[in-house]
């Protein structure tokens, strides 16, 4: 299986969702298909996936394989040091399985150990920000249990890639430009990263060769390399040089669990999302108590929907932010987060037509999140992937691991110092994740599989998507490109300029600070989604075209 280095525009038997970096809205276009159709969070990846679909793969066996090309061609915002979520339906046993393959912390310190070095949170970036990275095991397991092809033949593409080196976009360019002071604090990221002593230009190439001979060596030991092999000793001793938490025995010890989703009723659908240690519950939080309110009588992206739609992100991440960490350290059930009655009562107190709840009136930091990837699958059989990943900041913790290329997540930096709180540091625990891939079946099968990077922002983009495709009427594509809020944790509304004047001057009114952002920003996410018609099996796919996201169908 070869990766050819052009725009998927080129494959015959595909209809390309959207341009790679456009400002022209009217761009975009679904792709369509009848046997199997692909979103990834960069054309090279989807270009991989449509072609292990046609070559006789199934959903899984794509996903993978576009998950490990987009760990190379998005070298800032996954990797092979990264943590990996995914949902999966299965035909065969008309089953929904949800994998964590996220990591757990470091050993090597407890949380009285790091306070008594001075430290009164967890550091965002540097090697104690480093948990577990659980990509690659993931990988390994869910093709182990559910792919058809290879692991060889999985990682054969994203080999290929990191050993011609990595064509460099405008968005990447500009992407790495804007970490160029991290990643000249850390000589092995530089080194890569900014060879020429700048940031690439667009047209240029990255050299990966480290890259290549560390996936190399995974594809020829298999994904226990990563842990127990030579690539997870030179983790191991590389950061306990650098005083990092993660020891031999913590890799050793990593294992991907298999999981049940949660689900939630909206409408006449169900919407499985990601039990903790993630958000998924905030996202099925939203969508119950929007079940109480007639959203298409609001009018779509009127002020009164995105008053709405605020109010119940603001519910919602209360509840998260006090309760969601690694379930073994919950002190709260989801069961009890979702209980209908509570939910049905929050709802009854949101008035569509009423104020901003306070907050909001200072200007908010710059939120994008070049940092996550998303892709979705669904095959010809039925089968049907809603995967992500992430470094979590980009460029993770900073940190390169030498002679290896892989740049080392900081999903770490997510633990707190308070005890009272369940997403406190311990050892060997799974910190608080926002990754939240979904999917929604009618009537027992898939309908929708969708996800974004984000941030704390996913779940916005997913109600909003969501909302647009069964409430307004609108096709994947359509709905991705819509304008689109994002509720700031101040409480502040940053809001897409395509959306009528009149609506931000009347929610300015309300007393919100409306932030009004120009282009096609990833503030926003980077969406993706296929819709597929439980009967006929016929897809439709859409990518967003605030990153650079793809899909293809045929």
């Amino acid at each position: 299986m070869r990766i050819r280095f052009m725009l998927p525009a080129a494959v015959a038997v595909a209809t390309t969702s959207c341009a790679i970096v456009s400002a022209d809205p009217e761009a975009g276009r679904d792709a369509q298909g009848t046997n199997g159709a692909v979103t990834a969070g960069h054309p090279l990846a989807a270009e991989a996936g449509l072609r292990v679909l046609r070559d006789g793969g199934n959903a899984m066996d794509a996903a993978i394989t576009m998950a490990a090309v987009l760990a190379v061609a998005r070298p800032h915002m996954n990797g092979v040091g990264a943590d990996m979520f995914l949902i999966y339906y299965d035909a065969a046993t008309e089953r929904a399985y949800a994998l964590n393959a996220s990591g757990r912390s470091g050993s090597a310190s407890t949380l009285a150990d790091l306070r008594s070095q001075g430290l009164e949170e967890m550091p965002e970036t540097g090697p104690l920000s480093v948990s577990v990275p659980g990509a690659v095991g993931g990988w390994g397991e869910a093709l182990s249990r559910f792919g058809t092809i290879s692991w060889e033949a999985a990682l054969a593409p994203a080999v290929e890639l990191a050993a011609a080196g990595l064509p460099v976009s405008r968005r990447l360019s500009l992407d790495i430009a804007g970490q160029e002071q991290k990643l000249r604090g850390e000589p092995e990221a530089a080194a890569i990263f900014l060879s020429s002593g700048a940031p690439p230009e667009e047209g240029s190439t990255i050299a990966m060769p480290d890259l290549a001979a560390t996936l190399r060596r995974i594809q020829a030991q298999g994904p226990q390399e990563m842990y127990t092999g030579e690539t997870g000793r030179r983790i191991a001793r590389y950061l306990a040089e650098r005083g990092g938490l993660l020891q031999e025995s913590d890799l050793a010890a990593y294992e991907p669990e298999w999981t049940e989703p949660i689900r939630g009723e909206y409408h006449d659908l169900e919407v499985l999302a990601f039990p903790p240690n993630t958000q998924g519950v905030a996202l099925l939080s939203e969508l119950a108590m929007l079940n109480h309110i007639d959203l298409p009588a609001l009018g779509h992206n009127s002020a009164d929907y995105f008053h709405t739609i605020a109010e119940v992100i603001r519910i919602a991440v209360t509840d998260r932010d006090s309760s969601v960490a690694d379930p073994d350290a919950m002190r709260v059930t989801v069961e009890e987060l979702l209980d209908a009655d509570r939910l049905a009562r929050l709802a009854s107190r949101i008035d569509p037509a009423g104020f901003a709840p306070g907050g909001g009136t200072e200007p908010a930091t710059d939120n994008d999140h070049p940092n996550t990837v998303y892709l979705s699958v669904a095959d010809r059989d039925g089968n049907v992937v809603s995967l992500i990943q992430s470094l979590f900041h980009s460029f993770g913790s900073g940190l390169v691991v030498p002679e290896t290329g892989v740049v080392l997540h900081n999903r770490g930096s997510l633990f707190r110092f308070d005890e009272r709180h369940p997403n406190v540091f311990a050892p060997r625990r799974r910190p608080y994740h926002t990754l939240s891939p979904a999917m929604v079946l009618r009537d027992g099968k898939p309908w929708l599989a969708f996800g974004t990077p984000g941030g704390d922002g996913q779940t916005h983009t997913l109600i909003q998507v969501l909302n647009d495709i069964l409430l307004f009427g609108m096709t994947p594509q359509e709905a991705i490109d819509a304008p689109r809020l994002r509720r700031l944790p101040n409480g502040s509304l940053a809001i897409e300029d395509r959306v009528a004047s009149e609506v931000l001057a009347e929610l300015s009114e309300r007393g919100y600070l409306v932030l009004p952002r120009s282009g096609w920003t990833a503030e926003f996410g980077g969406a993706g989604a296929i819709l597929i018609d439980p009967e006929t099996g016929a897809k439709r796919a859409g990518a967003d075209r605030r990153r650079e996201a793809w899909s293809l169908a045929y």
